[in-house]
């Protein structure tokens, strides 16, 4: 079963479809990933909720998601790469990239400039 970690670019989107009643292209990702498992990470709670014009709705939205939490073998994964990268990642990418890694999954968002050196380990939903 496929393993997905839920980029902020990913949610932003899916709650502005909610809320404007209009599906598309999140929630058809959602439709043609039904059995895929989700996670988000603290990452993208903080993004998602410093967006947020109701915090406490989004909140109660994102509890349905399975929680992928941050630990210290992240945090050595995330300190690998940066001080191998060519190019330095901003640190919520470089993060985001480290829990999808440990999980075994795929980051499924919309921000191609940040996740474009992973391959097969990003979804763009709007493809």
């Amino acid at each position: 079963m496929k393993r997905c970690l839920l980029d902020s670019s990913f949610v932003i989107d899916l709650l502005n479809e909610i809320a404007e009643g209009r599906p598309g292209s999140a929630i058809a990702w959602l439709k043609r990933n039904r059995r895929a498992r989700l996670w988000i990470s603290p990452v993208t709670w903080a993004e998602v909720l410093e967006e947020a014009s109701d915090p406490a709705a989004v909140r109660s939205y994102l509890v349905r998601y399975q929680w992928q939490g941050i630990g210290r073998s992240h945090a050595d994964r995330v300190a690998e790469s940066q001080r191998r990268a060519s190019r330095r990642m901003g640190e919520n990418d470089a993060w985001q990239i480290a829990l999808a890694a440990s999980m075994a999954g795929v980051i499924v968002g919309h921000d191609p400039k940040a996740f474009e050196r992973l391959g097969s380990g990003y979804e763009d939903h709007w493809l």
